[in-house]
């Protein structure tokens, strides 16, 4: 497609096309409130709910930071020998 200045719009390729990432994003919170069953407003207002969701969470990102742990170890070193 020529415009009137010689100037042509690029097209995308086909193969350019195939090489989009789709990217999830993790909202750990919500998955905390859905996994206690709680809403933001009983968080807000129950301190009873708020350490439970409290709780939840860290353990959630205890895990999270451990897992990642774990994943660089086996990538420095993938025999497992020290």
């Amino acid at each position: 497609m020529t415009q009137a200045l010689g100037l042509s719009i690029p097209l995308a390729r086909v193969d350019e096309r195939e090489n989009v990432e789709h990217v999830v994003v993790m909202h750990p919170l919500r998955r905390v409130l859905a996994f206690t069953r709680r809403s933001i407003d009983q968080v807000i207002n129950d301190p009873i709910a708020r350490n439970e969701v409290r709780g939840f969470y860290k353990l959630y990102r205890w895990i999270d930071r451990r897992a990642e742990t774990l994943e660089l170890e086996r990538q420095w070193n993938p025999n497992g020998a020290a």
